[in-house]
């Protein structure tokens, strides 16, 4: 006997039907590392590839390495990416500020499905990696066997304060989801919002640092060339992924 239609509608969640390639949420981070470069950047650029009606601020991109070693349904991975300070005006007027998450590369199935289909993270396959040698944190990102990301940090070299980070981790970020319709057209096309909830930093720390990008056809973080290093934090949270809500619907009527 067939699955019965109420079936389907009862327990659909996300692809495979039988078998999702994740769970339902919610997703919690232990352990959560990241090392944020942040530099400026030609600003006539960032106003090419940040869609309205979000708002550039500034020329400033902030690149994310994120190590993960404990989250809960989508495993043990690293996922780096770029994320662009933004201005956002809501229907009502108010104005926010957070980031529009540009571009992101991971090496898990898992977070690259449930991302992109829940929240509309625009994610790819690829390897970042964290590591730490000696007294310097190296950051790479590699698309197959080409190196298109070197960071360098001094590590921990000089702890700051958790008050201004846990307000910048406070802020909303922005995202465009976009789903296909099956002959090719879009289907969805909306600006999504969430927040980090839960947040629990352990530790900061601001030091020196560098950042390459190199140019590769299939992952351009070099569209967003450097043209200065501004500033370096690493820090490690616990916090959790809040789910999204759309605040822009590009194809309503």
């Amino acid at each position: 006997m067939n699955m019965k239609l109420a079936d389907v509608r009862k327990n659909a969640f996300a692809m495979p039907l039988n078998n999702p390639a994740y769970p339902r949420g919610p997703y919690r981070f232990y352990n959560r590392e990241f090392v944020v470069i942040s530099y400026r950047t030609d600003p006539e650029i960032l106003r090419a590839v940040v869609p309205e009606p979000l708002e550039v601020v500034g020329d400033t991109v902030n690149y994310e390495f994120i190590r993960m070693p404990d989250s809960t349904g989508f495993g043990d991975y690293t996922e780096t990416g770029q994320v662009i300070p933004v201005r956002f005006k809501d229907a009502k007027g108010e104005v926010q500020e957070g980031g529009y998450v540009h571009a992101m590369y991971l090496d898990d199935n898992s977070p690259i499905a449930g991302g992109r289909e829940i929240w509309g993270f625009p994610k790819k396959l690829a390897t970042p990696k964290i590591s730490h040698e000696s007294e310097t944190l190296v950051c790479t990102l590699h698309y197959g066997s080409v190196l298109c990301v070197n960071a360098t940090m001094g590590y921990k070299h000089r702890e700051i304060d958790h008050a201004p980070l846990i307000k910048a981790l406070a802020k909303p970020a922005f995202m465009i989801k976009i789903i296909p319709h099956v002959d090719c057209t879009p289907r969805i096309c909306e600006l999504v919002r969430y927040y980090c909830e839960d947040v629990t930093v352990k530790g900061a720390w601001s030091g020196p640092a560098a950042l390459q990008l190199f140019d590769h056809a299939l992952c351009d973080v070099n569209r967003l060339p450097v043209r200065q290093v501004v500033s370096a934090t690493h820090y490690v949270t616990d916090l959790t992924l809040g789910l999204g809500e759309v605040v822009f619907d590009y194809l309503a009527k």
